[in-house]
C-alpha cells in the first residue's frame, strides 16, 4: 500500500491478509475467466429485459412492454417498495387510530368528527385518501405522503430498503431521513430512523468517527547507542529444526543495531528474561527505557518486579504499529 492514510477497514483487512504468507499476480481481465464469470453472464446483462414485476392481468403494462421491444429498448424494471405500499392499506384496520381518521375521510359526518381527539381534529385537512392509502400533507403545497401505521415490521422493512439494501448505500441519518420523508410519514420518524441508524452494526463498524482524533505521540529521540531499545516478539514464521516458529526482536533505537533470538511459541516470561539478559544487558547493560507492547510476557510480575529495581518500562498499546515500529515492521 503506497497511501499514507488508511481507513479503517483497509487497516482491518491489512492486518488479516499479514497472518497469511501469500504473493499477488496481476492477470489480465481477459485471462482472469473465474473472476470475470459472474459479471459477464448473458442473463446478468443491464442490456436485456431480465425481470418485470406488475399486474399480469394489466392490459395496459403488456402494450408498455410491447411498444418497448418494437422500439428495441430493453431495461431491467425492479420496484421493491411497490409490494411495501400494497401491504400498507392492510394495516390500517389495525390501527385504531389511523382507523378512524380513514372513517372520517370516507364519511365525513359529525359524529365521526367527535369521535376524534382535539389534537386530531386540528389537522384532520392534512389527511386524504389516495384510494386505499391514507396520505399526509402539511399544506396544499406539499405533497402527499403515504402514511405508515404503527407497525414496527412495516417501517423496519421501509428503512431497511432505504438504508442498508444495497440501493441504500448506509447514508447517514439526515439523508436516509430526506429520502424516506419525500415518500412517506409517520409520527416521530426522524427519532425513529436516527435510532436505527445508530444501532446499524455496518455503520458502526465501517463509517470513520465524526470527531478528530488524538495526535499521534512520538517518542523521544534516542541520544546514544544501546540506552533506549525496542523488543518484540514475530510468530508464525517457518518451523526450523528445533520446532521454533518465531523470534524475540531487541532494536536499538538509536543505531538500528538488531539481536534476534528464534524462540518456541511457548516461550515464557522467565526464557524471554534469560534472552534479554543474554542479547543485551551481557554486551550493552541495563538500557534507561524499553519500548514494548503490551505482551503478558512483558507486562508479567517476573517483569514488573525486575525493572522495578532495574530501570522502567514504557508499555505501548497493543497493534499499535507507530509506538513500536522498529520492532514491528520487520519481517
Amino acid at each position: 500500500m503506497k497511501s499514507p492514510h488508511l481507513s479503517q477497514r483497509m487497516a482491518r483487512w491489512l492486518s488479516f491478509f499479514a497472518e497469511y504468507n501469500f504473493i499477488v499476480h496481476y492477470k489480465p481481465g481477459k485471462n482472469n475467466i473465474l473472476a470475470d464469470a459472474l459479471s459477464r453472464r448473458p442473463d446478468y446483462d443491464p442490456r436485456r429485459l431480465t425481470r418485470y414485476q406488475g399486474d399480469p392481468d394489466d392490459e395496459d403494462d403488456d402494450e408498455d412492454c410491447a411498444v418497448c421491444m418494437e422500439l428495441g429498448i430493453n431495461a431491467t424494471v425492479s420496484s421493491p417498495v411497490l409490494p411495501l405500499r400494497q401491504q400498507i392499506a392492510d394495516v390500517y384496520d389495525d390501527d385504531a387510530f389511523y382507523a378512524g381518521i380513514i372513517r372520517y375521510l370516507r364519511n365525513p359526518t359529525a359524529d365521526a368528527l367527535a369521535k376524534l381527539s382535539r389534537p386530531t381534529r386540528d389537522t384532520i385537512t392534512r389527511y386524504d385518501l389516495d384510494g386505499d392509502r391514507l396520505t399526509y400533507a402539511i399544506d396544499t403545497f406539499d405533497t402527499p405522503r403515504v402514511v405508515i401505521p404503527a407497525d414496527d415490521d412495516r417501517r423496519a422493512r421501509l428503512v431497511h430498503e432505504y438504508h442498508d439494501a444495497p440501493a441504500g448505500g448506509h447514508l447517514g441519518r439526515e439523508k436516509t431521513f430526506a429520502a424516506i420523508s419525500q415518500d412517506f410519514f409517520w409520527p416521530r420518524m426522524y427519532k425513529w430512523i436516527r435510532k436505527w441508524v445508530r444501532s446499524c452494526e455496518v455503520c458502526q463498524r465501517v463509517k470513520p468517527a465524526a470527531s478528530k482524533q488524538a495526535p499521534l505521540r512520538p517518542l523521544p529521540i534516542a541520544t546514544s547507542a544501546w540506552r533506549s531499545i525496542s523488543m518484540d516478539f514475530i510468530f508464525g514464521l517457518s518451523r526450523d529444526a528445533q520446532g521454533r516458529t518465531g523470534i524475540l526482536v531487541f532494536v536499538d533505537r538509536f543505531s538500528k543495531m538488531v539481536h534476534l533470538a528464534p524462540v518456541t511459541a511457548e516461550v515464557t516470561a522467565d526464557e524471554s528474561a534469560e534472552l534479554f539478559l543474554d542479547l543485551v544487558f551481557r554486551h550493552h547493560g541495563l538500557p534507561e527505557s524499553i519500548v514494548s507492547d503490551r505482551d503478558p510476557r512483558f507486562t508479567s510480575a517476573f517483569w514488573t518486579r525486575l525493572f522495578a529495581l532495574l530501570g522502567h518500562v514504557h508499555g505501548g498499546p497493543s497493534r499499535d504499529g507507530w509506538a513500536n515500529g522498529a520492532c514491528e515492521s520487520r519481517p
